[in-house]
């Protein structure tokens, strides 16, 4: 089959967008990616085996999105570019990544009729009810959650198949009216060829409790932030690395420095993949404080994947679809997710378990090298395109 692809990012890079490309590609099929550019990047180019197809934006244009569902300009821009590329080549299905250019895909296989094929990354709903540019006025009156709820509830319906990254996320979807027998769960898995663990070992003369990723409110940094003053009075050689970059960093150091931790926090910025691993492999215990919401509730981060193959105990806040995956496991434990007291505890029998701890160790790695990797997780990805043949 012929698939056109279509993200609302750069590309490259989407971790989970390569993996799926790459993996129909060597399914025999062909895949382009349709994707916007601001960066004056080549209007087609060819990268490793897949083709993409880019389309300047303007940043009136690219903020105007916010309001998508309130005026059409944002959509017009998708509308157009899809349109010329299914003009001068056919395919036989659009793949929408994430649900707000759903629509657009419902457009192009209408008029082309091309299959439609929806791949919900997140909850988007929810994850705009969190966001902060919709927190303000404006941002409620251009973005509103429940017009976006309905939006959701109508397009999926005329979608041949949706795809979801959690089965929690897939119930979801099934409640709201959608038949689930279109529905596939494709987990965020590791590629574990792209995943190289670092050939370093922990340093014994501290405890170091590690987290990548994004730096925003909603990770729930703070709340391990917050819990760090008492675990080092407890214990002097607890430490704390984060790895990545985001919105609320400085907030983050203002709060150390109000705790007076600062100099048991060290802020890495953005590092490679390898860099992470690296980091990562001298680390004790991995962190995702994630805040639980409807959003969190219903995603799963790739990096769960990530510690488990690197043989790090997790220790997480008690989202339903991560306890879950740790429950089942056995590569971590989990505490409120708003409480530092709980965080605390949680840290502190996880340190005193040393049974426990070596089991977590053995776990992680065997699960994702017998389940939960790329390899096996996509699979349905690929049956989705057999049964369209």
């Amino acid at each position: 089959m012929k698939i056109l692809m279509v993200l609302e990012v750069e590309f490259p890079h989407d971790d989970r967008v390569e993996k799926e490309a790459a993996s129909l590609l060597n399914d025999g099929h062909e895949v382009h990616i349709a994707c916007f550019t601001k960066k004056n990047r080549p209007s087609e180019e060819r990268i490793e085996g897949f083709i993409v197809h880019r389309k300047q934006i303007s940043a009136l244009r690219y903020k105007s999105s916010v309001g998508a569902l309130k005026a059409p300009y944002y959509f017009n821009f998708w509308q157009s570019f899809l349109k010329k590329l299914c003009k001068s080549d056919s395919y036989d299905a659009i793949h929408i990544h994430d649900l707000p250019l759903a629509k657009v895909g419902l457009w192009i296989k209408r008029e082309f009729g091309t299959k439609l094929i929806v791949d919900l990354h997140e909850n988007w709903p929810a994850a705009l009810r969190e966001a902060t540019h919709t927190k303000s006025l404006l941002g409620r009156i251009l973005s509103s959650d429940k017009q976006w709820d309905k939006y959701e509830r109508t397009i999926l319906q005329y979608a041949d198949h949706v795809i979801t990254v959690v089965e929690e996320m897939r119930n979801r979807i099934i409640a709201r009216g959608i038949d689930e027998k279109k529905i596939v769960v494709v987990p965020n898995t590791l590629r574990m060829d792209h995943f190289v663990t670092g050939n370093y070992k922990p340093n014994s003369k501290y405890i170091t409790l590690f987290y990548a990723g994004g730096i925003n409110i909603h990770r729930g940094l703070q709340v391990v932030i917050s819990g760090l003053p008492e675990l080092c009075r407890k214990n002097s050689t607890i430490r704390l690395w984060i790895v990545g970059t985001g919105s609320y960093t400085e907030n983050l150091k203002k709060l150390a420095m109000k705790l007076e931790i600062l100099d048991k926090i060290t802020f890495f910025g953005w590092k490679t993949l390898q860099e992470i691993a690296d980091l990562l492999s001298q680390s004790d215990f991995a962190l995702i404080p994630h805040l639980k919401s409807e959003q969190t509730d219903n995603s799963s981060p790739n990096k769960i994947f990530q510690y488990m193959y690197a043989g790090k105990p997790i220790i997480a806040s008690n989202c339903n679809s991560i306890s879950r995956i740790l429950k089942e496991t056995g590569t971590g434990i989990t505490y409120e997710h708003n409480s530092a007291s709980a965080f605390v505890d949680t840290v502190e029998e996880l340190v005193t378990d040393k049974e426990k701890l070596e089991a977590m160790k053995l776990n992680g790695p065997k699960y994702v090298i017998n389940k939960y990797n790329w390899e096996n997780t996509s699979a349905d990805l690929l049956s989705i395109y057999k049964e369209s043949n």
